[in-house]
């Protein structure tokens, strides 16, 4: 997701954007989103001091609060082109939780990341304003009420025009994010790599879980079914319902061995032109990895993507401004 940050919205956002968070201590409530492509005016352009995470050169990694790459905490996501925040939920997930203490860990890793990419030539911090806003203040004894708290946190950040970051959590929070961004910018646009379709319909006769995102994304309209992609997908299920599902619907299905041992230019190009200009999300499942590099993910499935397939898919996809990227990673 950083290095969405590093190209993706330095390079095809241009630096417009905006979001609106949570507070300190986690008692605010974050979002994770776009911007509009009609308000694309950027805080780029202004001669502010922007926020630059710490050079190890200067100050210990080991010295200051955890924040996501040591950026300042705010409050409030006012004068913010970008804004990293944590949703840490995992009651919704079905296999081994774990996921609420992503956002922390995320963090924590954080630590290590540096302002420029070198492999895009990208330096987001030069034109971004960036901070960190805490986490969304979820209820872990009531799925439906942290879904209604994700929500309405995140209808006050798009109303901010800040472009949130969200650090996961697990999946069920794309739901109550993409209602927030669909009532302003109407239908999105989806990228997700995940190693699941996550487009069920209920498990144990409940409608929402990890599993069932994108179908109550579809029942309710959230979504641009024509611009939806999901790649990585593999594994067994006990039905093939949600492989017909999701094509029923003209989503793009991208099986985890069609990105074995082949370029993926030719079919991010394609992804590309099938985005256009219009808002998109970005949702990056972990266990879209293989397990072998990242094998603490709630449902791990043999067979997946490499960090460096996943990398490319990021740096071959930068849509043309004024497109809209709302990152997010799930099920950590």
């Amino acid at each position: 997701m950083l290095r969405l940050l590093a190209s993706g919205c330095a390079r095809g956002l241009g630096g417009g954007g905006g979001a609106r968070g949570l507070v300190p201590g986690g008692l605010a409530r974050p979002a994770a989103g776009l911007c509009d492509p009609g308000s694309s005016q950027s805080r780029q352009a202004s001669d502010a001091p922007r926020n630059q995470p710490p050079s190890s050169e200067f100050v210990a990694r080991s010295v200051g609060i955890c924040s996501m790459m040591r950026l300042p905490v705010q409050a409030s996501p006012e004068g913010l082109d970008a804004a990293f925040i944590g949703v840490p939920l995992d009651i919704g997930t079905s296999n081994r939780p774990g996921a609420r203490f992503g956002p922390r860990r995320i963090r924590e890793e954080s630590v290590l990341l540096r302002t420029a990419n070198p492999s895009t030539g990208a330096l987001p911090f030069q034109s971004l304003m960036v901070a960190d806003l805490g986490d969304v203040n979820v209820n872990l004894y009531n799925l439906q009420d942290s879904c209604r708290l994700i929500r309405e946190a995140y209808q006050k950040i798009v109303a901010a025009g800040c472009i949130p970051l969200t650090l996961g959590g697990d999946h069920t929070i794309t739901y109550p994010i993409l209602q927030a961004m669909a009532e302003k910018h109407g239908p999105m646009g989806l990228v997700h790599v995940d190693a699941h379709m996550d487009t069920a319909d209920k498990a144990l006769g409940e409608k929402l879980y990890h599993g069932t995102p994108f179908r109550r994304c579809v029942d309710e309209g959230l979504l641009d079914c024509k611009r939806v992609v999901q790649i990585g997908i593999r594994g067994s299920s006990m039905t093939l319902d949600t492989y017909r599902y999701s094509r029923s619907q003209g989503f793009r299905v991208v099986l985890a061995e069609d990105c074995w041992m082949k370029s993926l230019v030719p079919l991010m190009g394609k992804v590309r032109q099938q985005m256009g200009v219009r808002p998109i999300y970005i949702s990056f499942d972990i266990d879209g990895l293989d397990p072998a590099y990242a094998p603490g993910t709630g449902t791990p499935e043999i067979a997946g993507l490499t960090p460096s397939q996943n990398g490319s898919k990021v740096t071959l996809f930068l849509p043309p401004p004024p497109a809209i990227l709302s990152p997010a990673t799930s099920d950590y």
